[in-house]
């Protein structure tokens, strides 16, 4: 089993290197070599793209490129795209979610055949959140909350940052998905995974926050109700047209 792995990354000076170094020598320890590591870059104008192309010269398995349009939907859809395994991991760069899941990933995937995607949850019964700010907590559990009213949502999270699925059927769900390029493709791209009924593997993580994160807030839950209301016309009453 091959697995390339996909950071989105804007303006991560502070903490690409430590990320990638991090994977990178997690994967040697736990002995797993065949993998490829993709930094897709969506515009960034801080010196990541030196401190990327130094990592690409130190770790031979890590490749970088860059996109001309924002967002990590956008990044993420490149990155499937250019993949060469058969496992397609989306991963946040500060590691938020334990590195020890990544290896947990891999065995899952390489053992139980029938799952074929596994979506990280910070809010499932057994997952341990930590230092997450009061304020955030609200606003994702009130999008937790649309999103299985309106939406339908069976899984627990929609955007942890810790993604798995394999290749084929990444690529199929991508074909049948919007051009969405911001954080919430990541939820439709879940969504979309679940109306086609496939085989989610809804898995608790230990997850750190990043008091670092270059989220806005308020632009980022306005641009989820207009996403909401467009899957929701698409899901609920176009079909019905």
């Amino acid at each position: 089993m091959m697995l390339t792995i996909i950071f989105p990354v804007l303006n991560e000076k502070l903490r690409l290197e430590s990320g990638i170094t991090r994977t990178v020598e997690y994967l040697e320890d736990i002995g797993f070599a065949d993998y490829e590591i993709l930094i897709v870059d969506n515009g960034s104008v801080d010196e990541t793209p030196e401190i990327a192309e130094k990592l690409c010269e130190k770790y031979q398995r890590v490749q970088y490129e860059r996109i001309n349009v924002r967002g990590v939907g956008a990044a993420f859809r490149r990155g499937v795209r250019k993949s060469r395994g058969n496992i397609v991991g989306c991963m946040d760069i500060d590691l938020s979610a334990n590195i020890r899941h990544l290896g947990e990933a891999i065995e899952i995937l390489e053992t139980r055949p029938e799952i074929q995607y596994i979506n990280g949850s910070r809010f499932a019964k057994t997952s341990v959140t930590k230092g997450r700010k009061w304020y955030r907590q609200i606003t994702s559990q009130g999008l937790l909350i649309l999103l299985k009213t309106f939406l339908g949502m069976k899984s627990t999270d929609a955007i942890c940052g810790f993604t798995f699925v394999r290749r084929r059927t990444a690529i199929s769900l991508i074909r049948g998905g919007s051009r969405d390029n911001g954080w919430f493709y990541m939820i439709e791209f879940l969504l979309r995974a679940e109306k086609r009924g496939v085989r989610i593997l809804d898995y608790p993580v230990e997850w750190q926050e990043d008091y670092r994160t270059k989220v806005k807030i308020f632009r980022t839950v306005w641009d989820y109700l207009k996403q909401i209301a467009r899957l929701f016309w698409e899901f609920n009453i176009r079909k019905h047209v």
